[in-house]
């Protein structure tokens, strides 16, 4: 039986570059769950085509998403850790068992796949080719910000890609 790696409780060594990769994800998912907040609010972060919401469910929603969208980033995590490799003891049933590999690579080359294609079509709007249309904001200065807070976030899908691909590397066939 293999000693687990050094901090991370992995079977094998985790790359370092991986490591920061996975601590690099939730961090490009965050300004966009903070750009959201506002418009919970009813304030339209200068955007000229959007009503302030005034629903009552909004708040929930949108805070919802945040926090959805940033515990689906750390699952990123699952890559580059123990429980990633054998489900946690405190879970019951499953609790010590290991993972099949391709039960991680799967989903996570999927929603790697799935957000890159999101970069594209986000790649497409801002530069408004192909016919996709850009948000029109009131002034230059509230388009820089959504541009950067929302342009990061298109970074997920590469940097997730590059992390199934260490994951796959450390445990897949042959590995």
């Amino acid at each position: 039986m293999r000693r687990p790696a050094k901090d991370t409780g992995t079977d094998r060594p985790v790359p370092r570059w991986a490591e920061i990769v996975a601590h690099l994800i939730p961090l490009v998912g965050l300004p966009q769950c903070i750009w959201r907040l506002p418009f919970a609010f009813g304030f339209t972060m200068g955007s000229v085509e959007s009503d302030p919401t005034d629903v009552w469910w909004a708040v929930p929603y949108i805070f919802g998403l945040s926090v959805l969208s940033e515990s689906f980033a750390l699952l990123s995590f699952g890559l580059v850790r123990g429980w990633g490799e054998v489900v946690p003891h405190w879970i019951p049933v499953l609790g010590g068992r290991r993972i099949p590999p391709f039960a991680v690579i799967v989903p996570a080359a999927l929603g790697g796949l799935f957000l890159t294609g999101m970069l594209v079509y986000w790649a497409l709007a801002t530069f408004q080719i192909g016919g996709v249309s850009h948000v029109a904001y009131t002034n230059g200065w509230w388009d820089a910000l959504a541009t950067t807070c929302i342009g990061l976030l298109t970074l997920w899908g590469p940097l997730l890609l590059a992390l199934t691909y260490a994951y796959y590397r450390r445990r897949g066939p042959g590995s």
